[in-house]
């Protein structure tokens, strides 16, 4: 199955972007039957233990200063709580609802990109802590053994990602902001909930027409759109791309568009697909109800802050 979007870079050259969800078909779930949102925030305990993706224990002697960020989670997560990382391998942090694009040149890049970050240059940052994606960077654990701890997560869905914040807050010694972070996010999408539209949307992703569906099962800013939206698409946890014509059959009212850019590959996906004619024939399409996102938001961040953003520019567009 494909947890992470992240991945798209390393399976859309080979196939299709991991975690961007996991492969999906049509679902006929109504989004009547979801729960409401709470909007309580337990409080969040200081804590030097927490247990990572596959259950193991991962202690600390102190608070950990020193945290580099090898996905964007971390990213998020680390600037809810007011802490800049000590280096990072993604572009999350430029983005202007986070550190902006000038402060964030001061934050170290580790090389070797976001398939392959290079050990040696995680290790030159001295890190406490280190923060990556389990599917994708848990090969890396053997080679950062005994110089720093290493935490791997897997988030797949919003209520992943506020269970991670919970647990770097508590990390780190800063539950108080932890705890605003997670209130602030829940009290957005209760709202949201409150408000939600009856249209049917969707999100896609890709470079070209290798296109995947994101899904609720997979994908964080995926998962809160069934209380939100009509989201007809559930996964089938087979790897694949998506025709047109399956798109077509949902009647889908608004797409929101993630394009993912590799090397010399240039122009939104949007624009791509519009050269087949069964695009022009989507409602959304017909109605000019296609919205192009950041990808480094939508489809990378996947924490608190970005998921905000999400709700934001997903109620506006639903309205």
């Amino acid at each position: 199955m494909l947890r992470s979007r992240t991945w798209i870079a390393a399976v859309l050259a080979a196939s299709v972007l991991a975690g961007c969800g996991s492969s999906a078909e049509p679902a006929a779930e109504a989004k009547a039957g979801e729960a409401t949102v709470d909007v309580t925030v337990q409080p969040i305990e200081p804590a030097r233990q927490v247990t990572d993706a596959n259950g193991v224990k991962i202690s600390l002697p102190e608070e950990p200063r020193r945290i580099v960020c090898l996905f964007a989670l971390c990213d998020d997560i680390l600037t809810e709580l007011g802490i800049v990382p000590a280096a990072t391998n993604n572009a999350l942090l430029a983005q202007e609802d986070f550190l902006g694009e000038e402060r964030a040149k001061t934050v170290p890049v580790v090389p070797g990109g976001f398939i392959a970050p290079e050990v040696e240059a995680i290790l030159s940052h001295e890190p406490d802590l280190v923060i990556g994606l389990e599917d994708t960077h848990g090969k890396l654990a053997p080679a950062l053994k005994g110089a720093t701890t290493f935490w791997p997560m897997q988030p797949e869905t919003w209520q992943d990602s506020v269970a991670y914040l919970r647990d770097v807050a508590a990390l780190t010694g800063r539950t108080k902001e932890g705890e605003r972070a997670e209130r602030t996010f829940r009290t957005k999408l209760a709202a949201a909930q409150r408000n939600s539209s009856d249209r049917t949307a969707l999100i896609i992703y890709g470079s070209d027409e290798n296109f995947g569906v994101a899904t609720p099962e997979g994908d964080a800013a995926a998962s809160m759109f069934p209380t939100i939206a009509d989201y007809p698409w559930k996964s089938r946890g087979v790897q694949g791309s998506y025709s047109l014509e399956e798109i077509l059959a949902r009647d889908v009212d608004v797409l929101f568009v993630e394009t993912m850019s590799f090397g010399d590959t240039d122009g939104t996906l949007s624009d791509k697909l519009s050269g087949n004619p069964l695009w022009n024939k989507i409602p959304a399409v017909r109605n000019g109800d296609v919205h192009e996102v950041n990808s480094e938001v939508w489809a990378k961040g996947r924490g608190t802050r970005s998921l905000g953003i999400v709700l934001d520019e997903a109620t506006a567009a639903l309205r």
